[in-house]
């Protein structure tokens, strides 16, 4: 007769408790693209969490209003939130910049335990049209960018022993192919993102480390706005698939990235979280 497996045994491992289950207390979190939209909401979810968080981006400053915002929430929580501008293209600003966050986690007594990889870009330009410069921005944003976010994340892990989780924002165009927009580019690259997060999931997961991508669908920011305005039929196309009846918001993938984030979480790696309205689930 086989062996069985004592619940004891198992138990240890598992956070039960409903106050860890979501709970990012002790720890800080890097999120890259955090200037604004998605990235700065995430940062907000983190610290509403009880995490101490670190945003970078490229632009010189965030944005004013949510910069305040997240300050506020911060200062209300005894947390704390930092700006770094970087650019993640380029490996040594990368490497420079986490280890700086990583090294102020350590003296706050909150290590770095987690990082979001949320930058990135986007171009509608028709293939047959699209300019080889442009289309190797992309890759290089979107695709070596997080790359090397995720890199230099887990060499942090790995040098302190720190079983930590590492989000990748994806999105639903790296599974489909979005019907009114001519983004090739984009929707490569973030099936890119996807592949790269099984790659690593099954490198690092001997060490502790958690690798999981959040696949957004449609949702209203800076960089889908332009757009909307720009073509207000798009908006319609997207609303003929929105089986809620609305488009998403930055707002909705707070708990979503908190759960990856956190312990509630602990067996789960490899794998895409898919938040979008339902949009895949019809023809």
């Amino acid at each position: 007769m086989g062996s069985i497996v004592e619940p004891t045994a198992v138990a240890s491992h598992l956070p039960y408790s409903p106050n860890t289950l979501f709970s990012l207390a002790g720890r800080t979190i890097a999120i890259t693209g955090a200037g604004r939209g998605l990235g700065i909401t995430l940062a907000a979810a983190v610290l509403e969490a009880g995490g101490h968080v670190a945003c970078i981006d490229i632009l010189p400053a965030p944005s004013e209003l949510e910069w305040a915002s997240l300050q506020a929430i911060a200062k209300s929580s005894n947390l704390t939130v930092t700006y770094h501008r970087c650019d993640i293209i380029f490996e040594d600003e990368v490497s420079a910049t986490l280890d700086l966050i990583a090294d102020t986690g350590a003296k706050l007594g909150a290590p770095l335990m987690g990082t979001i990889a949320c930058a990135g870009i986007q171009q509608k330009i028709p293939a047959v049209e699209y300019p080889v410069d442009g289309f190797r921005r992309v890759m290089d944003v979107n695709v070596t960018g997080t790359f090397l976010t995720i890199k230099h994340s887990a060499r942090i892990f790995m040098k302190e022993g720190t079983k930590g989780s590492v989000v990748m924002i994806a999105s639903m165009s790296g599974q489909v192919a979005n019907r009114g927009l001519t983004c090739t580019a984009y929707n490569t690259s973030k099936a890119a993102v996807q592949q790269m997060c099984r790659s690593v999931a099954q490198e690092w997961g001997a060490h502790g480390i958690r690798v999981n991508t959040l696949s957004p669908g449609y949702i209203r920011t800076a960089m889908t706005d332009g757009l909307l305005a720009a073509e207000p039929e798009v908006e319609k196309t997207w609303m003929a698939g929105a089986l809620l009846g609305r488009l998403g918001a930055p707002e909705d993938f707070k708990a979503p990235a908190v759960f990856l984030l956190a312990d509630g979480s602990s067996w789960m790696t490899g794998a895409d979280l898919r938040v979008d309205g339902g949009h895949c689930a019809s023809a």
